[in-house]
């Protein structure tokens, strides 16, 4: 049976390839769209995100809500964008036919009706900044303690950052939002860094599904995603997939190495510390920690079976089976 996801997204080029994801298998059943700002300004990600929608003529993909997110992150900084890595629109060298036309979206507090319909049936995904979930957490903690599973794309622990030398772009971008939803949040799965940069599309895998896929898009995108990669690290063998990994963690546990460690964000608002994530390894914790009853942590990825994901990934992305 597929899993029921809210997923809150910023709606770059790997996001987008999750929503493909997300769409051609029959384990994710994608009911909400929370648009962000984060890698492009937020209404940028709602004329995505709709384009990508109408891409599947289906009642399933129009059935999907689409809302509008965030605009600035909680620390009230103006955000910078990042259209060289993902372009204007988060596709690539793609401008969506409807970009600046008045699209109807939902209401934010309408997510509500989203939770209270399916409750502990809903997982919720946050591939992006975490201020739009931070905000539900501030309005709405009681309800919010009733969703089942929370999957976060962030941070980077004993691994350098893509922001900073220790910082990674969700945490680093909404510092604030990302303490708020690990204080609060249950059941918080991890996927940082570290790990989604070992889930990488190499040029012939994307070659083979643009063949033999249903969706022409993809390459376009992961290309475009892939020439940035090359021009910093020329030695890297394809795309890090960071927020589709994150996506098919909600099904595949057994992808992962995970442990189970407690989490702070550095509130720092300059310099390389904002927005580290810091895991605490040590046995007997803090003096602090010692003192309450119980210390909440948090489940981390660290290491990925990559022919796993090789074989999912390309199963549902070609329609194919990989052993």
């Amino acid at each position: 049976m597929a899993k029921k996801v809210l997923l809150f997204a910023d709606v770059g080029i790997d996001d987008t390839i999750a929503i493909i994801y997300s769409y051609l298998t029959s384990e994710i059943d994608i009911v909400g769209v929370v648009a962000d700002y984060g890698n492009i300004p937020r209404e940028n990600a709602l004329d995505n995100i709709q384009y990508v929608r109408s891409l599947f003529e289906t009642e399933e993909a129009e059935g999907i809500k689409i809302f509008s997110g965030a605009e600035i992150p909680m620390t009230a900084e103006v955000p910078e964008f990042v259209p060289e890595i993902h372009g204007e629109y988060g596709l690539g060298p793609i401008t969506p036919p409807t970009a600046g036309e008045n699209i109807a979206f939902e209401n934010f507090f309408d997510i509500v009706n989203v939770i209270e319909e399916y409750k502990d049936d809903l997982i919720i995904v946050n591939i992006g900044r975490l201020t739009s979930l931070a905000t539900m957490f501030l309005l709405y903690r009681d309800l919010m303690s009733e969703i089942n599973e929370y999957y976060l794309m962030g941070g980077a622990f004993w691994a350098p950052g893509n922001v900073t030398a220790v910082s990674e772009a969700n945490f680093h971008g909404d510092p604030v939002a990302a303490q708020i939803v690990l204080t609060y949040a249950k059941n918080i799965t991890i996927i940082p860094l570290n790990v989604t940069e070992q889930a990488i599309a190499t040029p012939e895998m994307i070659n083979y599904i643009d063949q033999v896929g249903q969706v022409p898009l993809v390459k376009t995108l992961v290309d475009y995603y892939y020439d940035f990669y090359k021009e910093r690290n020329p030695n890297i063998k394809g795309s890090p997939l960071h927020d589709v990994l994150t996506i098919m963690a909600v099904n595949h546990d057994e992808m992962f190495t995970y442990q189970d460690l407690p989490v702070h964000i550095v509130q720092a608002t300059e310099g390389t510390e904002r927005g580290q994530s810091i895991a605490d390894v040590r046995p007997f914790g803090s003096l602090e920690e010692e003192a309450e009853a119980e210390v909440k942590r948090h489940r981390i990825a660290f290491q990925l079976d990559y022919p796993s994901f090789f074989n999912r990934f390309m199963t549902v992305m070609t329609g194919e089976q990989f052993a």
